[in-house]
């Protein structure tokens, strides 16, 4: 492209301070330098995660910063070293990376790749240690090496996923976090088996996409726990079966799970950060064999508290980062698995056309 190893300047929304509006700003971003790729980001999203950090509460403030992490784009120029990536390919940002080759990388359990896992507290590039946007010649801070408030970003290679061309990226952007994570803690973590009971804490957008798992698993009860009721019936779409509200009850909700169940759920998933939850879906499964999965992010100040029994009782507490999926080696999967419920819902409704033609 006529761009490649020029400075891009283009339109970015910029916090200056913590919790303070985004101002729209003309940056600078540099070319990619070794290993990394610059993107022309055509979608993002907003996550609870750009919030949180937005207004950095209990975080070590880092400002001015361009925020935002789960998005789609096209590759506009790749730096030395990038085989994999080539301009026009279609790609996802990944807050966390695969470098493919240290020791969690090659592992078949892990995706905590040593390199490139999230930091929140890098604002920078790994290969130099500087910024590769800026204003007026002052440096403006990434955030967890995406930054896609920005019509072009500069991210390592390792944190960018190739996917099929014909995936819609106003849809699929999503699956770069929020979406692939709460797939991901159902089918790669928990692994309810088929017929099996699963509780789904939280039905923002991380849980429906826990219960989809749990519902692509087998699981024949879905139980999604939510303070808002109001977000049942969409539920509903994603695989629940049924529902608890906590402020219905003057139980605690694992004991009202427990009752429901005979002993417990098989497995659960909390997606709400609130350490309260995650106790409650520690507790709600059944001893001697049932799985609990945290996936929410709690407050740097919150304390996990059970009694020990919990445990020698063989239940078991897991945790999950990005679903347990590798960016690159499984997030164009997971695309392609949309793909397929797309082209068969096409070709569904045209079996139904011809039929209605007649």
């Amino acid at each position: 492209m006529a761009t490649a190893g020029k400075v891009i300047k283009c339109k970015a929304a910029v916090a200056w301070e913590a919790g303070k509006p985004l101002s729209m700003e003309e940056v600078e971003v540099a070319p990619p330098q070794a290993m990394e790729v610059r993107v022309k980001i055509l979608f993002t999203s907003l996550c609870h995660t750009d919030v949180y950090f937005w207004e950095a509460k209990g975080q070590t403030p880092m400002f001015p910063r361009i925020f935002g992490h789960e998005a789609g784009g096209i590759v506009e120029s790749v730096g030395e070293g990038v085989t994999e990536l080539a301009p026009g390919d279609h790609v996802l940002p990944v807050f966390t990376g695969e470098c493919k080759e240290c020791p969690h990388c090659k592992s078949a359990e892990s995706n905590m790749c040593d390199l490139l896992r999230i930091n929140t507290d890098r604002g920078v590039m790994i290969g130099d240690g500087k910024s590769r946007f800026s204003i007026d010649g002052k440096p403006i801070y990434h955030f967890v090496g995406t930054s896609t408030f920005s019509e072009y970003t500069v991210m390592h290679v390792g944190c960018v996923a190739k996917i099929n061309p014909e995936a819609p990226l106003d849809k699929v952007c999503v699956l770069s976090c929020g979406i692939s994570t709460g797939l991901g803690a159902s089918i790669n973590v928990a692994k309810p088996p088929k017929g099996s009971t699963v509780a789904i804490f939280g039905l923002g957008a991380v849980g429906l996409a826990a219960a989809e798992g749990a519902r692509i698993a087998g699981a024949s009860r879905i139980i999604g726990v939510d303070l808002n009721a109001s977000r049942f019936e969409e539920a509903r779409k994603f695989g629940c079966t049924e529902f608890v509200n906590p402020k219905d009850h003057t139980k605690p909700v694992q004991q009202v799970l427990a009752e429901m169940t005979n002993g417990g759920v098989d497995r659960s998933v909390e997606c709400t950060g609130n350490v309260n939850a995650m106790i409650q879906a520690f507790e709600c499964v059944h001893d001697g064999w049932g799985v609990a999965v945290l996936v929410g992010v709690p407050h740097k100040d919150a304390e996990f508290k059970t009694h020990p029994m919990n445990f020698l009782n063989e239940r078991t507490l897991k945790g999950t980062f990005f679903g347990n999926f590798k960016p690159r080696t499984d997030l164009p999967n997971v695309v392609e698995m949309y793909m397929r419920k797309v082209n068969r819902n096409r070709q569904i409704a045209a079996a139904w056309s011809m039929v209605a033609s007649f």
